[in-house]
């Protein structure tokens, strides 16, 4: 006798990893919660979270937006606008605390000094959200009241989701030294300009990162009691790196501590579980395979690879393209998704 004798082959490398074809992977959680048919599922995080919406979509499950597009504005500008990218329209949420605040934001517990950035054409953009108007705004008084409205369809979707998926994607960011506030991306990238006496880089510590996850779950069930969360970690590497290292070692301290508090998280809240995309896309059984030649973008074979494995944990119903790849060709508008972050790389063209 011994204590591995008796247990399930899923526990065993050698039974589900090295010895199942790569396609085959299948780590998703046993025993999870399932997402019932009409659920109000809602998203944020980073941009790899664009991909669980549009998979529920494609599988027959309505699409949760408590920030729809006002009638009458054509698609291809409320998508240029990001209605419809996200449940709301805040952007890439992609830092624990990022979150946390903007439920506190939302809710009028935290009012940063921060309220607008002006672009090199003067134009005004929102610091907490500055990609979402590729127009930017005429005036502080426009850019105030699309935030008004912003934050109060949140606090709806805070209150009527069923589920909410995170995606954890940084744990590098920026912060405005005054009161602390969070920002998508770094002054000078988008609007303003960078002023180390005004910003402060961060890193955030896993444990940091487990407490505000923690303290947002805590808010999130006071609101909504009846919500279920799931939180995955982004497959997709820094773009890069302030930390004075290399971008490599930057990027593994990063997905090593958003997935140790991912772990803590869900071990000290029942009502969390934890998906595991990051694992699957950059699992060894794929040999990188999953990702395009800039080997940071994940192809539309890997996002569909991770969406079925969801698909099949969470809910009772296949998919409805009968293709395959499920849901490959939903994904393969790759530059549909919004990344805030490539700004970075735009910025220095």
């Amino acid at each position: 006798m011994n204590p591995y004798a008796d247990l399930p082959a899923e526990r065993f490398w050698r039974k589900v990893v090295a010895g199942v074809p790569p396609f085959a992977l299948a780590p998703g959680p046993s025993g999870a919660f399932s997402i019932a048919p009409g659920a109000r599922v809602a998203t944020a995080g980073s941009c790899f979270a664009q991909h669980v919406s549009r998979a529920l979509t494609e599988a027959g499950f309505g699409r949760y937006l408590a920030e729809p597009a006002p009638a009458g504005l054509p698609p291809d500008a409320a998508e240029a606008r990001q209605f419809g990218t996200y449940s709301a329209r805040y952007g890439n949420v992609y830092t624990a605390r990022q979150l946390l605040q903007l439920f506190d934001r939302a809710y009028g517990t935290y009012r940063p000094g921060l309220t607008a950035w002006t672009r090199p054409d003067g134009r005004l953009v929102d610091p907490f959200r500055p990609a979402i108007e590729p127009a930017g705004f005429a005036d502080e008084a426009a850019l105030l009241a699309s935030q008004e409205s912003h934050l109060a369809a949140v606090r709806r979707m805070f209150e009527d989701l069923d589920v909410f998926v995170y995606t954890l994607g940084l744990t590098e960011g920026w912060e405005h030294r005054a009161d602390g506030a969070v920002l998508p991306v770094a002054p000078g990238v988008i609007g303003d300009g960078f002023d180390p006496e005004r910003y402060a880089f961060v890193n955030a510590r896993a444990s940091q990162v487990r407490d505000d996850m923690l303290a947002f779950l805590d808010r999130l069930f006071r609101v909504n009691a009846r919500a279920r969360v799931i939180l995955t970690v982004s497959p997709v590497p820094l773009i890069a790196s302030y930390a004075d290292r290399h971008v490599l070692v930057s990027n593994a301290y990063s997905k090593a501590a958003l997935r140790v508090a991912a772990e803590e998280v869900v071990e000290a809240e029942p009502r969390a579980v934890y998906f595991p995309a990051y694992e699957i896309v950059t699992s060894t059984a794929n040999a990188a395979r999953y990702y395009a030649d800039d080997l940071r973008s994940v192809t539309p074979e890997g996002v569909a690879h991770v969406m079925r494995v969801f698909l099949g944990a969470f809910t009772e119903r296949a998919p409805r393209a009968a293709v395959p790849h499920p849901l490959g060709l939903e994904y393969a508008r790759a530059a549909g998704v919004v990344c805030d972050e490539e700004a970075i790389e735009r910025s220095l063209a």
